[in-house]
């Protein structure tokens, strides 16, 4: 191979790379406190107004340590989009430990998990408000280390989806 193509293929590389992260328009965590997550401890997320309206995926950040005592985690998200104040409450279930006692997350010692939440359509200049508790039995849970919310503009073989975007009263095609 010569270095022409070597350069293009890392030139190629370089812009997916780049191109893959500008989807992503929103990503943080919030830690729990060490003795344990507390069922009335809820997270709060802000994410700022959209610059560019469309599909967004939402996905829900975890991060855990061998001291998490359950195989799965129930938890409730609830999320308010700014300024139409249209609220949206879900209460999720995860299996984060498999039947033979294997860890579904990625890690060693510590475990990350990415979990698919939801796809929200969002206008130019929405924020959204994100919260999320658990709704475990347990009224403390040890060994959830931090919880996070990921937005990314959606997008279908590199091209930005146009979902509905036929005019009102328009008959489907």
């Amino acid at each position: 191979m010569s270095r022409r193509t070597l350069l293009y293929i890392l030139v190629g590389m370089a812009m997916m790379l780049t191109s893959c992260q500008e989807r992503v328009v929103y990503s943080h965590y919030e830690s729990t406190p060490i003795k344990g997550w507390e069922r009335n401890d809820t997270l709060s997320f802000d994410i700022p107004s959209i610059q560019k309206g469309g599909y967004f995926e939402e996905v829900l950040g975890l991060r855990i340590n061998g001291e998490y005592p359950f195989m799965g985690l129930s938890l409730v998200v609830k999320q308010t989009v700014l300024p139409s104040q249209e609220t949206r409450t879900d209460t999720l279930a995860y299996q984060l430990v498999d039947d033979w006692g294997h860890a579904k997350g990625k890690g060693i010692n510590h475990y990350q998990y990415l979990m698919p939440l939801t796809t929200l359509k969002l206008n130019e200049g929405e924020s959204l408000h994100v919260t999320i508790h658990h709704c475990m039995k347990r009224e403390i849970l040890p060994g959830i280390l931090d919880v996070g919310v990921q937005l990314s503009r959606q997008v279908t073989a590199g091209v930005e989806t146009k979902k509905d975007e036929k005019k009102e009263g328009e008959a489907p095609q």
